[in-house]
């Protein structure tokens, strides 16, 4: 696993220990990456899953100025920290080891407001449709925000979502893409 573009290309990226993450593969990465980017002018993200970090870290190589990493496993945030840090990004980022839907409350309270979502979840326990909901119920999304969804390809997720609209989904093998914009973008 590595850094597929940027700054920090060819990068390589240590995993999570153990079969409860699984890393998106550098081809699939590519390919979200060329479908919402391939490169951006700044912006926040959010990495709802960070899992080793990689999906976060690929989007500060690419430009955007800041990400924040949330995973509930403590393996996880811990290894997110290091391949930070091998790549020099630790002022660009904050890692939060919390479930997903306590870490949207407090982002709430903390008022940010996101041009990158990145939402990778365990396949078995995902909840995209739930998530992207609370991201816009709580106001935490910019103007022209896309949300990235990485799911199996047997969940179905809806083609609106408050006020998000599906505007494109890639299927690849296992893994499909889908990606949300606000209805209007």
């Amino acid at each position: 696993m590595r850094v597929i573009s940027g700054e920090c290309k060819g990068r390589p990226l240590k995993a999570v220990p153990g079969q409860g993450t699984r890393p998106t593969t550098d081809k699939i990465k590519e390919s979200l990456f060329n479908i919402i980017g391939p490169y951006f002018e700044g912006g926040l993200g959010l990495d709802l899953y960070g899992g080793s970090g990689g999906l976060g870290i690929e989007a500060l190589s690419r430009g955007m100025d800041k990400i924040i990493f949330v995973d509930r496993d403590a393996k996880a945030t811990e290894v997110i920290k290091s391949n930070l840090k091998a790549c020099g990004y630790e002022e660009q980022s904050e890692v939060y080891k919390i479930e997903s839907h306590r870490a949207l409350k407090a982002l709430k309270k903390r008022e940010f407001a996101f041009d990158l979502v990145l939402l990778d979840p365990p396949y078995a326990r995902q909840r995209i449709a739930e998530d992207i909901e609370k991201l816009d119920e709580y106001g935490l999304l910019n103007r022209d925000v896309q949300v990235v969804a990485e799911h199996d390809p047997s969940v179905r997720l809806p083609e609106a979502i408050g006020n998000l609209k599906k505007v494109r989904e890639e299927n690849y093998g296992s893994t499909t893409i889908s990606l949300y914009r606000l209805q209007g973008q």
